[in-house]
């Protein structure tokens, strides 16, 4: 399921109905804590990384994309046979980027999540442990 010779990170949803591929995961991601991400995920946050859209393609399986759009404009694309949470859409999406939930990899990455965000709405029963910035809304909010 891993190939990384060519520097091709593997992706899929539960069920395996749906695969993409990413060429460069950019540096940027993060842990989510706002209250739909938890719903959403069923957790206490939401691991989300970034890719170029040039990046990142489905390889089999992209019209099993459900898409779920919250009142506040953002958008979750889940797979419509299992509900594995694959794509986070912002409001205010230019198309330059694809966001994507670091858990459906396949792949090992050698990148590490840098901040965790939106921690103003986390579960009061989840504490977070790690060194990492820690921003009460967006990452423009103070830490």
């Amino acid at each position: 399921m891993t190939n990384q010779t060519e520097n091709i990170y593997q992706g899929e949803c539960l069920c395996g109905s749906i695969k993409y591929e990413v060429t460069k995961i950019e540096e940027q991601m993060g842990h989510c804590h706002c209250s739909m991400c938890r719903k959403f995920h069923g957790a206490a946050f939401a691991t989300l990384a970034e890719a170029k859209t040039e990046n990142f393609r489905w390889v089999e399986g992209e019209t099993l994309l459900k898409s779920y759009q919250a009142t506040n404009g953002t958008i979750r694309k889940f797979c419509e046979n299992c509900g594995s949470s694959l794509i986070f859409v912002p409001s205010n999406d230019d198309g330059k980027l694809v966001e994507f939930s670091l858990g459906t990899l396949n792949s090992d990455i050698e990148l590490k999540p840098d901040a965790h965000i939106f921690t103003a709405s986390g579960a009061n029963w989840f504490e977070t442990n790690d060194d990492l910035p820690k921003y009460p809304e967006g990452r423009d909010s103070k830490p």
